[in-house]
């Protein structure tokens, strides 16, 4: 069942859309594409293990956080979700990003080793470079129409939002936030981390292809998997049932290590 609130429970957060699971074993933390947030992934309760319970991750600046101001730094961003999400590592977690969420999610994990608290049991990031390969075009800094002219070719906007002004004017200022948050970016060098962690890209993806998506191998002392996938930059909708089918797979293997640990 789809609930944004948990009634009664300590750890409600607008941060945070958790889609409730008697039966959880593993929890996924699912952060948004660029403009993105928790409704992306509503529907993929339906297709993965009944063990895994997805809690989409909802950064301010959009749908139930609509009123408040965007963050447009990544740092900025995990420092304000982490007390939020924290409360719900009580149970053997998995990371996944998509595009900026994949940036998100990776430094999540740095700050959460920093401080010592639990780390996910695997990260898995889609259609975002490494972290050490910056954006070559940036455009959140764009004049309006150039900006959204850019948008389109990313197929991330539906046609019906860009050619609706009074619904772009909501949108920019969030969306030009989250690509900040890419491409403003400055990587810092620190230590790999000890966490397995699957990259999978779309092989019609100009923005983020094989090239910059193999090097993530260099971020883990753990395994390694690189993934091709069918599409452009949102494979993820586009292919979504064999992206979902690679998270499932993931997902089961691991639901059954923590049944076996």
């Amino acid at each position: 069942m789809y609930v944004s609130k948990l009634a009664g429970d300590v750890r409600e957060t607008p941060a945070l859309v958790v889609h409730k699971n008697n039966r959880v074993i593993l929890r996924m933390f699912c952060f948004p594409y660029a403009g993105g947030g928790a409704a992306a992934f509503r529907m993929w309760p339906e297709f993965l293990p009944d063990s895994v319970e997805v809690c989409g991750v909802q950064p301010p600046g959009r749908e139930n956080r609509i009123g408040e101001e965007p963050i447009a730094d990544v740092h900025e961003l995990v420092t304000r979700l982490l007390p939020s999400l924290s409360p719900w590592f009580d149970k053997p977690f998995v990371f996944y990003g998509h595009s900026t969420g994949g940036l998100v999610a990776f430094e999540m994990i740095r700050e959460l080793r920093r401080q010592q608290m639990p780390l996910p049991l695997h990260l898995v990031v889609s259609a975002a470079r490494a972290p050490h390969i910056p954006e070559p075009s940036p455009l959140h800094h764009l004049p309006r129409e150039a900006f959204l002219q850019e948008l389109r070719r990313f197929s991330g906007t539906p046609k019906a939002v860009l050619e609706n002004s009074d619904l772009m004017e909501i949108y920019i200022p969030t969306l030009r936030a989250d690509l900040a948050i890419e491409e403003k970016y400055t990587f810092k060098e620190e230590a790999p981390i000890n966490i397995p962690i699957t990259a999978i890209y779309g092989n019609e993806d100009d923005e983020a292809p094989k090239s910059v998506m193999a090097p993530w191998e260099r971020y883990t002392t753990d395994t390694f998997e690189l993934i091709g996938l069918q599409g452009g930059h949102f494979f993820i909708n586009t292919d979504r049932e064999a992206f979902l089918s690679c998270l499932s797979s993931i997902t089961t293997f691991l639901s059954k290590l923590c049944s076996w640990t």
